[in-house]
Protein backbone atom coordinates (compact mmCIF):
# COMPACT_ATOMS: atom_id res chain seq x y z
CA UNK A 1 0.00 0.00 0.00
CA UNK A 2 2.93 2.08 0.71
CA UNK A 3 3.69 2.08 -3.37
CA UNK A 4 0.31 3.30 -4.04
CA UNK A 5 0.71 6.37 -1.73
CA UNK A 6 0.84 9.96 -3.24
CA UNK A 7 -0.45 11.83 -0.01
CA UNK A 8 2.56 12.05 1.53
CA UNK A 9 4.19 14.36 -1.12
CA UNK A 10 3.43 18.19 -0.80
CA UNK A 11 0.39 19.70 -2.64
CA UNK A 12 -0.78 16.10 -3.25
CA UNK A 13 -4.40 15.32 -1.13
CA UNK A 14 -6.75 12.65 -1.11
CA UNK A 15 -8.78 13.85 -3.97
CA UNK A 16 -5.68 14.28 -6.65
CA UNK A 17 -4.44 10.72 -5.22
CA UNK A 18 -7.91 9.21 -6.48
CA UNK A 19 -7.36 10.93 -9.74
CA UNK A 20 -4.28 9.88 -10.26
CA UNK A 21 -5.41 6.29 -9.33
CA UNK A 22 -8.72 6.67 -11.50
CA UNK A 23 -6.46 7.40 -14.36
CA UNK A 24 -4.14 4.27 -13.86
CA UNK A 25 -1.41 5.78 -11.94
CA UNK A 26 -1.14 3.69 -9.51
CA UNK A 27 1.97 3.40 -7.86
CA UNK A 28 5.56 5.61 -7.24
CA UNK A 29 6.43 3.36 -10.87
CA UNK A 30 3.48 4.26 -12.62
CA UNK A 31 4.01 8.09 -12.15
CA UNK A 32 7.86 7.83 -12.57
CA UNK A 33 7.55 6.11 -15.94
CA UNK A 34 5.06 7.87 -17.55
CA UNK A 35 5.35 9.54 -20.56
CA UNK A 36 3.12 12.76 -21.28
CA UNK A 37 2.39 15.51 -18.94
CA UNK A 38 0.27 14.48 -15.71
CA UNK A 39 -0.28 17.89 -14.21
CA UNK A 40 2.19 20.61 -15.93
CA UNK A 41 5.78 19.83 -16.61
CA UNK A 42 7.41 21.69 -13.58
CA UNK A 43 4.54 20.21 -11.52
CA UNK A 44 5.07 16.43 -12.32
CA UNK A 45 9.07 17.31 -12.44
CA UNK A 46 8.46 17.99 -8.76
CA UNK A 47 6.61 15.03 -8.09
CA UNK A 48 9.07 12.56 -10.06
CA UNK A 49 11.81 14.20 -7.74
CA UNK A 50 9.82 13.57 -4.65
CA UNK A 51 8.58 9.88 -5.50
CA UNK A 52 12.53 8.84 -6.63
CA UNK A 53 13.33 10.42 -2.86
CA UNK A 54 10.42 8.05 -1.48
CA UNK A 55 12.03 4.50 -3.57
CA UNK A 56 15.29 5.46 -2.04
CA UNK A 57 13.58 6.14 1.49
CA UNK A 58 11.68 3.10 0.99
CA UNK A 59 13.02 1.32 3.95
CA UNK A 60 13.29 4.09 6.42
CA UNK A 61 10.08 4.07 8.31
CA UNK A 62 10.48 7.25 9.66
CA UNK A 63 11.07 9.24 5.91
CA UNK A 64 7.08 8.47 5.59
CA UNK A 65 6.01 8.39 9.25
CA UNK A 66 7.18 12.16 9.17
CA UNK A 67 5.26 12.75 6.36
CA UNK A 68 1.82 11.32 6.45
CA UNK A 69 -0.82 12.10 9.25
CA UNK A 70 -1.93 9.26 11.61
CA UNK A 71 -5.27 9.14 9.72
CA UNK A 72 -3.31 7.39 6.85
CA UNK A 73 -0.29 5.54 9.05
CA UNK A 74 -2.09 2.36 8.71
CA UNK A 75 -0.57 2.54 4.90
CA UNK A 76 2.75 1.81 6.02
CA UNK A 77 1.71 -1.35 7.93
CA UNK A 78 3.03 -3.86 5.68
CA UNK A 79 6.21 -2.09 4.36
CA UNK A 80 7.02 -2.18 7.73
CA UNK A 81 5.35 -5.25 9.42
CA UNK A 82 8.70 -6.83 9.64
CA UNK A 83 9.74 -4.40 12.31
CA UNK A 84 6.81 -3.75 14.25
CA UNK A 85 5.43 -4.74 17.06
CA UNK A 86 2.21 -4.91 19.29
CA UNK A 87 2.02 -3.20 22.93
CA UNK A 88 -0.05 -2.91 25.73
CA UNK A 89 0.01 -2.33 29.43
CA UNK A 90 -1.50 -2.39 32.66
CA UNK A 91 -1.37 -0.01 35.37
CA UNK A 92 -2.47 -0.10 38.59
CA UNK A 93 -5.88 2.43 37.83
CA UNK A 94 -5.10 4.93 40.51
CA UNK A 95 -5.85 2.46 43.42
CA UNK A 96 -5.32 4.04 46.42
CA UNK A 97 -3.68 7.06 44.81
CA UNK A 98 -1.09 5.03 42.87
CA UNK A 99 -1.23 5.08 39.18
CA UNK A 100 2.13 3.27 38.31
CA UNK A 101 2.55 0.77 34.92
CA UNK A 102 2.11 -3.06 36.66
CA UNK A 103 2.94 -4.81 33.22
CA UNK A 104 3.53 -4.37 30.03
CA UNK A 105 3.43 -7.06 26.92
CA UNK A 106 4.90 -7.02 23.48
CA UNK A 107 4.27 -8.85 20.55
CA UNK A 108 6.27 -9.13 17.57
CA UNK A 109 3.94 -11.75 15.43
CA UNK A 110 6.24 -14.17 17.10
CA UNK A 111 7.36 -14.04 20.57
CA UNK A 112 5.68 -12.50 23.41
CA UNK A 113 8.02 -10.39 25.61
CA UNK A 114 6.55 -9.47 29.02
CA UNK A 115 7.44 -6.75 31.43
CA UNK A 116 6.39 -6.60 35.37
CA UNK A 117 6.95 -3.80 37.75
CA UNK A 118 9.46 -5.15 40.76
CA UNK A 119 10.47 -7.78 38.60
CA UNK A 120 11.75 -6.68 34.69
CA UNK A 121 10.12 -3.53 33.94
CA UNK A 122 13.52 -1.92 33.26
CA UNK A 123 14.07 -4.42 30.25
CA UNK A 124 11.35 -3.06 28.51
CA UNK A 125 13.39 0.16 27.28
CA UNK A 126 16.11 -1.78 25.39
CA UNK A 127 13.63 -4.26 23.98
CA UNK A 128 11.30 -1.54 22.47
CA UNK A 129 13.88 0.23 20.42
CA UNK A 130 13.96 -3.34 18.36
CA UNK A 131 11.63 -2.06 16.44
CA UNK A 132 10.61 0.60 13.50
CA UNK A 133 6.32 0.85 14.00
CA UNK A 134 4.27 0.10 17.22
CA UNK A 135 0.88 -0.81 17.01
CA UNK A 136 -1.49 -0.07 19.59
CA UNK A 137 -5.16 0.24 20.73
CA UNK A 138 -5.81 3.85 22.45
CA UNK A 139 -1.78 3.83 22.50
CA UNK A 140 -1.91 7.90 21.19
CA UNK A 141 -3.98 8.90 24.47
CA UNK A 142 -3.15 6.28 27.03
CA UNK A 143 -0.14 3.48 26.46
CA UNK A 144 2.22 6.07 24.90
CA UNK A 145 1.69 9.08 26.74
CA UNK A 146 1.85 6.65 30.57
CA UNK A 147 5.14 5.10 28.93
CA UNK A 148 6.80 8.24 28.41
CA UNK A 149 6.11 9.97 31.46
CA UNK A 150 7.43 6.66 32.92
CA UNK A 151 10.54 6.29 31.45
CA UNK A 152 11.46 10.02 30.71
CA UNK A 153 13.75 10.00 27.39
CA UNK A 154 12.92 6.94 25.95
CA UNK A 155 13.21 6.11 22.06
CA UNK A 156 9.67 4.96 21.54
CA UNK A 157 9.73 3.29 17.64
CA UNK A 158 9.00 6.37 15.13
CA UNK A 159 5.72 5.40 13.73
CA UNK A 160 2.89 4.49 15.68
CA UNK A 161 -0.63 3.12 14.13
CA UNK A 162 -3.70 3.50 16.67
CA UNK A 163 -6.25 0.77 15.81
CA UNK A 164 -9.39 2.49 17.78
CA UNK A 165 -9.02 5.31 14.66
CA UNK A 166 -8.60 2.82 11.60
CA UNK A 167 -11.34 0.34 13.23
CA UNK A 168 -13.58 3.28 13.78
CA UNK A 169 -13.34 4.50 10.14
CA UNK A 170 -14.40 0.67 9.47
CA UNK A 171 -17.63 1.42 11.42
CA UNK A 172 -16.38 -0.64 14.41
CA UNK A 173 -16.60 1.78 17.72
CA UNK A 174 -16.37 0.74 21.35
CA UNK A 175 -13.80 -0.91 24.00
CA UNK A 176 -11.01 -3.77 22.55
CA UNK A 177 -13.20 -6.29 23.83
CA UNK A 178 -16.50 -5.46 22.19
CA UNK A 179 -14.79 -5.09 18.85
CA UNK A 180 -12.80 -8.55 19.63
CA UNK A 181 -15.89 -9.77 19.63
CA UNK A 182 -17.90 -8.38 16.84
CA UNK A 183 -15.12 -9.91 14.54
CA UNK A 184 -15.68 -13.33 16.63
CA UNK A 185 -11.93 -13.43 18.02
CA UNK A 186 -12.88 -15.30 21.62
CA UNK A 187 -10.70 -15.60 24.51
CA UNK A 188 -10.25 -18.42 26.87
CA UNK A 189 -12.82 -18.17 29.25
CA UNK A 190 -11.15 -17.98 32.57
CA UNK A 191 -10.17 -13.94 31.16
CA UNK A 192 -13.15 -13.95 28.41
CA UNK A 193 -14.90 -11.10 31.42
CA UNK A 194 -11.95 -9.48 32.23
CA UNK A 195 -11.72 -5.64 32.08
CA UNK A 196 -9.11 -2.68 32.94
CA UNK A 197 -10.24 -3.09 36.59
CA UNK A 198 -10.35 -6.29 36.68
CA UNK A 199 -6.64 -6.21 35.82
CA UNK A 200 -6.13 -3.52 38.42
CA UNK A 201 -7.85 -5.83 40.91
CA UNK A 202 -5.24 -8.85 39.77
CA UNK A 203 -2.60 -6.60 40.80
CA UNK A 204 -3.54 -5.93 44.11
CA UNK A 205 -3.92 -9.72 44.74
CA UNK A 206 -0.77 -10.45 43.40
CA UNK A 207 0.22 -8.14 45.89
CA UNK A 208 -1.33 -9.68 48.80
CA UNK A 209 0.60 -12.51 47.47
CA UNK A 210 -1.17 -14.29 45.26
CA UNK A 211 1.10 -15.53 42.12
CA UNK A 212 -2.14 -16.71 40.52
CA UNK A 213 -3.36 -13.56 40.24
CA UNK A 214 -0.15 -12.31 38.33
CA UNK A 215 -0.25 -15.05 35.97
CA UNK A 216 -3.72 -14.35 34.96
CA UNK A 217 -3.22 -10.46 34.08
CA UNK A 218 -0.38 -11.84 31.89
CA UNK A 219 -2.73 -13.86 30.28
CA UNK A 220 -4.82 -11.08 29.88
CA UNK A 221 -2.74 -8.67 28.85
CA UNK A 222 -0.89 -11.35 25.89
CA UNK A 223 -4.51 -11.71 24.90
CA UNK A 224 -4.46 -7.76 23.99
CA UNK A 225 -1.41 -7.74 22.46
CA UNK A 226 -1.95 -11.20 19.90
CA UNK A 227 -5.38 -10.02 19.39
CA UNK A 228 -3.88 -6.94 17.70
CA UNK A 229 -2.47 -8.84 15.38
CA UNK A 230 -5.44 -9.80 13.93
CA UNK A 231 -7.54 -6.37 14.12
CA UNK A 232 -4.47 -4.91 12.18
CA UNK A 233 -4.59 -7.23 9.69
CA UNK A 234 -8.39 -7.44 9.24
CA UNK A 235 -7.85 -3.35 9.32
CA UNK A 236 -5.20 -3.38 6.38
CA UNK A 237 -6.59 -5.75 4.23
CA UNK A 238 -10.11 -4.10 4.33
CA UNK A 239 -8.88 -0.55 4.65
CA UNK A 240 -6.76 -1.37 1.60
CA UNK A 241 -9.50 -2.67 -1.04
CA UNK A 242 -11.81 0.11 0.55
CA UNK A 243 -9.02 3.09 -0.70
CA UNK A 244 -7.69 1.28 -3.97
CA UNK A 245 -11.19 0.57 -5.07
CA UNK A 246 -12.25 4.01 -4.41
CA UNK A 247 -15.39 3.17 -2.20
CA UNK A 248 -16.30 6.18 -0.23
CA UNK A 249 -18.69 3.59 1.77
CA UNK A 250 -18.13 4.25 5.79
CA UNK A 251 -19.85 1.27 6.76
CA UNK A 252 -18.35 -2.21 8.12
CA UNK A 253 -17.08 -4.08 4.96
Amino acid sequence: MLEHTFIHIQGIGKKTEQTLWDRGIRTWQDFVGHDGSIFSPARDRMVREELETSIQQREHVSYFANRLSSLYMWRIFDAFKSKAVYLDIETSGGYEGIDEITVIGLYNGDTVETFVNGIDLDEFEPAIAKYDLVITFSGSNFDLPFIRRWFPGISLPPAHIDLRFLLKRLGYKGGLKKIEKEVGLLRDSHIKDLDGYGAVLLWKAYQWGDDTALETLIQYNTADIVNLEHLMLMGFNRMKDRELSGSRDSGVL
